[in-house]
């Protein structure tokens, strides 16, 4: 049984019941802030291994919550799960560019609140494997120190670009990016890079994997994840 402490940043009580009962049935400890200043008072104070986090609060809102536990050196490492309203796209990518680790649309049902929730904390407790020297994911090997990219055994050539941003993504499958996170990440010194120009880099680097190529998902009006195995 799961015994990883969760807070819940939300200030509905039909949510906060639903979201407590299917957590705590699947073994994990929970706590509630109903207000955006409350969470930061917890969070501060009893650190938890991840906040699901209403957008929509009194005092101060989801995103500048998610904001101070990020830039918090004692909470950064805390993963945060935003729960959010149809529609609001632009919440969600500036959230992600703030640090959020993931996200879920209200209304959601409790299985997808539960899987999202393991498949955060599963990669927070494998952090590490981005710093693996060799990458092997569904039929692509990525060597790090070679430089070197291997799908179904068959090397493909691909600029450092390219290569930079198959790494990034590979090594945390899962996991949402915004363009301006994927820029800031890989550093390209092909040419200078812009967000757009990820969209024309992804196109190429989609066409020169073939059917891997797929792995690489669009997320419409945020950016983009890498396929989990």
């Amino acid at each position: 049984m799961a015994q990883e402490k969760i807070l819940i940043v939300e200030d509905e009580d039909d949510v906060i019941e639903l979201v407590r009962y299917n957590l705590e049935k699947e073994g994990y400890l929970t706590d509630v802030a109903v207000t955006g200043r409350e969470a930061l008072v917890k969070a501060k104070s009893g650190v938890p291994d991840l906040v699901l986090l209403d957008l929509m609060l009194p005092e101060i809102d989801g995103l500048q919550v998610c904001k101070v536990i990020k830039n918090d050196p004692e909470t950064a490492g805390v993963a945060v799960v935003m729960l959010t309203a149809k529609g609001t796209e632009s919440d969600i990518v500036v959230g992600l560019e703030m640090g959020a680790d993931d996200y879920i649309t209200k209304p959601f049902s409790p299985r997808v609140l539960l899987a999202r929730v393991k498949a955060v904390l599963r990669r927070q407790e494998q952090a590490g494997e981005a710093e693996k020297p060799v990458i092997r994911i569904h039929d692509i090997e990525i060597d790090t120190g070679k430089h070197r990219v291997l799908v179904r055994g068959k090397p493909i050539k691909l600029t450092s670009t390219e290569f930079n941003l198959l790494r990034f993504l590979a090594a945390r499958p899962g996991w949402v990016f915004t363009r301006y996170q994927i820029v800031d990440a890989i550093h390209g010194n092909d040419y200078p890079v812009t967000d757009r120009s990820i969209d024309v880099q992804i196109v190429g680097l989609r066409k020169k994997l073939g059917n891997a190529g797929k792995y690489i998902e669009t997320v419409r009006g945020v950016g983009y994840r890498f396929e989990e195995e």
